[in-house]
């Protein structure tokens, strides 16, 4: 069974994309699920504290091989052309076993336009607040955002490891939600 990091909203912010690496390491992920506004901070966000682009696109390109990557609102062609993969579809799926898992940054497509059914997953960024739930048989994962959490919550990440999904915290790495 694999292990695969699921990553969203990073907004060229270097430093909290290397914590998050380095605690996904003891993972050691299969693969990186990122889904979107990997570099560039948005209109509406601050430039965060250590924003640096191109380290980013370093950071991932390294890790290009095992990269699976959509589009967010704030990424662009311009950003393509820093990045090793490729980052600009607004959905992609994939097959866990019998399980489809779609990815998607969340601000085109919502959950009835996906043709997901039970059994399948769904995971979404853009609102920058985690989330971890089950509708309708349906696997909902929002992983929040590394550097730029919402409504309180701290940054995170998500993790599919050992057949359960959880979001875990950037400053501590203990899971904030789990579902098997």
């Amino acid at each position: 069974m694999p292990t695969l990091a699921v990553i969203a909203d990073i907004h060229g912010c270097a430093p909290a994309l290397e914590q998050c690496l380095q605690q996904l390491e003891r993972y050691q992920p299969d693969y990186y699920l990122l889904l979107g506004d990997l570099l560039n901070h948005g209109p509406r966000n601050p430039v965060p504290e250590g924003y640096a682009p191109a380290r980013v696109a370093e950071m991932l390109n390294a890790r290009r091989h095992s990269i699976i990557a959509v589009r967010g609102n704030c990424d662009s062609e311009v950003d393509q052309m820093l990045l090793a993969f490729p980052c600009l579809s607004p959905c992609n799926y994939l097959l866990l076993g019998t399980t489809k898992i779609c990815m998607t940054h969340g601000h085109l497509y919502q959950q009835e336009q996906l043709a997901l059914q039970e059994g399948d997953t769904l995971l979404t960024g853009h609102t920058h607040i985690p989330m971890l739930r089950s509708e309708q048989g349906v696997t909902l994962l929002n992983p929040g955002s590394i550097t730029f959490p919402r409504q309180g919550y701290m940054p995170s990440y998500g993790l599919w490891h050992q057949a359960h999904w959880q979001v875990m915290g950037l400053q501590d790495g203990l899971p904030l939600l789990t579902l098997s």
